[in-house]
């Protein structure tokens, strides 16, 4: 095949994948145009919805859009902004709060899947003057270091010690039959859904094992 053959196969190629591109393109081109969603049509509001929760033993009534996170909905509706926005995908735990007594990703839920929920944040367990007990156990043994982890480490923290006290087993609860011992293996367990970049877990765990009532 002489070089005149080559440009020409070569060509012909470039010719037959531009064509086939458009091809893929006109179906959802004019999809778009029958579902009226054309660059030139003015976007549609949003849907939105009344909530009310009771937040920090507040009670709080918003207006959200109806694709608002509960995470969302705290943060820049409520500015409780304790609560952080990590991974926004409920794979670090640092937006993890308390809902009707058990803790969640609120960067997973919607919030308005929880009308007239009871909700506490960071900022509801407790002040600079008055510490929950948690959190003082997260300063005394340095639980923490750049922080931006720990509203969740403690909300969950929190849950975790109720959980036990509850009879609640987890995946490493030997004896099902049986109310969980408060061990490191069931407080590490519990806790690997909230990650420490810092890789501060051993300090957490002593702070929680000394809320729990036994000695670090």
């Amino acid at each position: 095949m002489d070089e005149l053959d080559i440009n020409h196969t070569r060509r012909d190629l470039l010719i037959a994948g531009a064509l086939s591109a458009t091809a893929a393109a006109v179906p959802s081109v004019a999809a778009a145009q029958a579902t009226g969603t054309t660059r030139n049509e003015t976007p549609r509001p949003p849907v939105t919805s009344k909530v009310a929760l009771i937040v920090n033993g507040k009670q709080r009534e918003l207006n959200v859009d109806t694709r608002t996170t509960l995470l969302d909905a705290l943060r820049e509706n409520l500015h409780l902004t304790g609560t952080k926005k990590g991974c926004d995908q409920g794979q670090c735990g640092a937006c993890t709060v308390i809902v009707d007594g058990r803790r969640i990703n609120s960067c997973l839920t919607l919030a308005v899947m929880h009308n007239g929920a009871e909700v506490t944040t960071i900022e509801g367990l407790g002040t600079p003057d008055k510490l929950h007990p948690m959190q003082a156990a997260f300063v005394k043994h340095d639980g923490y270091q750049c922080g931006y982890c720990t509203p969740g480490q403690i909300c969950s923290a929190v849950s975790v010690l109720d959980e036990i006290r509850k009879g609640i087993p987890s995946h490493v609860t030997g004896d099902l039959t049986t109310a969980p011992l408060l061990t490191e293996a069931e407080i590490r367990e519990r806790m690997s859904g909230n990650i420490c970049r810092c890789g501060a877990y051993s300090n957490i765990v002593d702070a929680i094992v000394e809320v729990s009532g036994r000695k670090a």
